[in-house]
């Protein structure tokens, strides 16, 4: 009987130097979770109940229990390493296989999409409204609605942004009140003689081309009347147009501030050019002349310069034109039962009947954490609490072997009884 005890436990201390082993080994693996054995006594049963007076007949491992703690996180640097602070998991595709991860170690493939080591693809919420599209220059990614009941792959843009012809002009400048007619009668843009002032804007055709625009100004002989021309590459496209200003030093003509600009040709293959000019900031006053903003709406073509990733998991691709793209939320997943997980090597888990269905969700929402981007979710592995649980292994091991050792003497002893 001692044998077969004695056989149990040390079965059960070598699944327990097992367990330990696994655990130090991925010490330094990515998201890995350590876990512990677990053990439960065996008594033998027989039809008539269990005896009080019953002795057991050894051990068995009840469970290796995954223990899903915190671990430490690490910031690396680079944009694509991802990190989850609290609970959840990452959703990849394993060729259409849904798999877990709490490894955020993600890269980029051939194809552009977003996948780890293995090459399982990162699954995101889409978006669902036009705030997947190029947002104005130097503005934020809008708040984005998603699409939460669709998982898809992130593929990071590979192609150039589409360039934007420029419609709207503003300018918010101050004419001098006090300035008096040019010199030079005959307006002429190569004559600084024959104009008060000027100022010039980049804009951008259909094509994305850059052009240079100009706008000078001319104080004619009429109080609080200047004539403006614009210029294009050099090229007229419009003037004399009246600004006039009230004797507070208010734009009251054009009407509105707005002045909308003849049709201009570029001549590059483009389409026409239609602008807008917005001149409602601009005044005359007793100061001196001053251009306190000139902005356009126009931009060039622009190449993908890099990715940012938001704590709610949001990923913005932003390119060199200044243009930001929203791609997509990081798709986080729980169970209500993380333990019972099944784990599949290379950092990943599958869901089974024990872990419950899987709860998918966006970071930073109540049964998930946040996201937090160049950075990486270290081993919870305890080294010092792994090597103290190895002798204690070992010695469980040594003291099962001893019983082993009794009983065999003991039953040499009987043996050689006469």
């Amino acid at each position: 009987m001692a044998f077969e005890i004695a056989l149990t436990g040390l079965s059960a201390a070598m699944a327990d130097l097992n367990t330990t082993a696994n655990n130090i080994a991925n010490a330094s693996t990515v998201g890995f979770k350590f876990s512990r054995a677990e053990f439960a006594d065996i008594f033998p049963v027989s039809p008539y109940g269990l005896a009080s007076n019953a002795i057991g007949t050894g051990v068995k491992v009840a469970e290796v229990a995954q223990q899903f703690a915190q671990g430490d996180i690490n910031s690396t640097g680079n944009n694509l390493d991802l990190a989850i602070s609290g609970q959840g998991f990452f959703t990849l595709s394993a060729n259409g296989t849904t798999v877990y991860t709490r490894a955020g170690n993600f890269g980029v493939d051939k194809s552009g999409y977003v996948v780890d080591p293995s090459g399982n693809r990162l699954q995101v919420f889409s978006p669902t409204s036009a705030n997947g599209t190029a947002l104005p220059s130097g503005g934020a990614a809008t708040t984005a609605a998603f699409n939460t009941g669709k998982l898809s792959d992130l593929q990071l843009a590979t192609t150039q942004s589409a360039p934007n012809a420029t419609a709207n002009i503003s300018i918010g400048a101050n004419l001098p009140a006090s300035d008096t007619p040019p010199s030079v009668g005959t307006f002429d843009p190569t004559n600084a003689q024959s104009y008060n002032e000027t100022n010039s804007t980049t804009t951008y055709d259909s094509l994305g081309v850059a052009h240079t625009t100009s706008f000078y100004y001319v104080k004619t002989s009429t109080a609080n009347t200047w004539s403006m021309y614009t210029y294009a590459d050099g090229k007229p496209v419009s003037g004399p147009d009246t600004l006039a200003f009230d004797s507070a030093g208010k734009l009251t003509t054009p009407a509105g501030g707005t002045l909308a600009l003849p049709a201009y040709t570029p001549g590059n293959g483009a389409a026409a050019m239609s602008m807008t000019l917005n001149l409602g900031a601009t005044t005359q006053y007793s100061s001196a002349y001053a251009l306190n903003s000139l902005t356009q709406d126009g931009f060039t073509t622009g190449n993908l310069s890099g990715v940012s990733i938001d704590p709610s998991g949001v990923i913005t691709a932003n390119f060199t034109n200044g243009r930001a793209l929203t791609l997509g939320q990081v798709a986080l997943t729980n169970f209500a039962n993380p333990q019972g997980l099944q784990q599949i090597g290379n950092n990943d888990w599958t869901e089974t009947s024990q872990s419950g269905q899987p709860l998918r969700g966006a970071a930073g929402t109540s049964a998930f954490g946040d996201i937090q981007a160049g950075a990486l979710e270290q081993s919870n592995v305890d080294l010092t609490a792994q090597l103290v649980n190895m002798i204690s292994a070992q010695r469980n091991y040594q003291a099962n072997a001893q019983v082993i050792s009794t009983s065999d003497q003991i039953t040499q002893t009987i043996i050689q009884m006469r």
